[in-house]
């Protein structure tokens, strides 16, 4: 019998920029970390178990993803979420919650992400504004961006284009779509002239995958992304990875069926 039999699903919201990342880290702040001691707070015990969507990297934000929290007793959720976000100073945001099936499991209902990456060009960029924005000098024309955006759609291994690490294999992602654009998202009075969004829609990712890619638009030419996603077993030079600050995991789309469509 299950020793925790009850189940619930929060989506969740972050600003990353304080965080060393999701996953719990001895002697560090990460979202992991703070949730649990909230839960514990909160909850006044800790017989719970609760897993996310996605373990985010070091200064990342996240506008929309998921956790899943497991508990022996069945709990008014709609005080529970309250509560949460009392506790959780704002910097963590628990959006809407739903018990759901003990058999729902958010891991392999994942069935597409969307990253949206922040930047500008601008010789006059406030320092105000990197707290959303990465400055990038010397980059390519948008014209220019925006083809090599393209490069990336479809199936490809994309070993040329991630951290490879541990004993991982399988580098083949689905990426369906990807486009840099004008944008005037997190527009203040220190937005420099032009902001620019690449966008990137695929069913998974790998170990810094998106911030490569988001160097190669930048400083590749066409044919410098072409080859490495044609030969990505050669010995490439490390494509240099962005920085984290204006990376957002913008949408987790989840293969919900029977929930509520306030998840879809």
């Amino acid at each position: 019998m299950r020793t925790r039999p009850h189940a619930y699903l929060f989506s969740i919201s972050y600003f990353g920029a304080r965080f060393k990342g999701w996953a719990k880290q001895k002697g560090q702040p990460t979202v992991e970390g703070k949730l649990d001691r909230v839960f514990r707070f909160v909850l006044g015990h800790e017989d719970f178990r609760f897993i996310g969507s996605s373990r985010t990297d070091s200064g990342v934000s996240c506008r929309s993803g998921f956790v899943q929290l497991f508990l022996r007793e069945r709990l008014d959720f709609e005080q529970l979420l309250a509560a949460l976000n009392l506790n959780l100073g704002g910097e963590i945001r628990l959006n809407s919650a739903a018990e759901v099936s003990r058999d729902f499991n958010l891991i392999h209902s994942v069935k597409q992400k969307t990253y949206r990456y922040f930047f500008s060009d601008s010789k006059s960029f406030h320092p105000f504004a990197s707290a959303m924005l990465t400055w990038a000098n010397g980059i390519n024309s948008l014209e220019q961006m925006q083809e090599n955006a393209g490069l990336f759609v479809g199936e490809h291994n994309f070993k040329a284009f991630c951290k490879v690490s541990g004993n991982k294999t399988d580098f083949t992602r689905e990426i369906l779509r990807a486009k840099v654009f004008e944008t005037e998202a997190f527009s203040t009075e220190f937005s420099p002239e032009k902001t620019y969004c690449f966008e990137v829609i695929g069913t998974g990712f790998l170990y810094h995958q998106v911030r490569k890619m988001v160097s190669a638009i930048w400083y590749f030419s066409p044919d410098e992304i072409k080859k490495r996603l044609d030969q990505p077993t050669s010995e490439w030079e490390s494509v240099p990875t962005a920085s984290s600050n204006g990376l957002v995991l913008w949408e987790t789309k989840l293969d919900v069926g029977s929930l509520d469509n306030s998840f879809e």
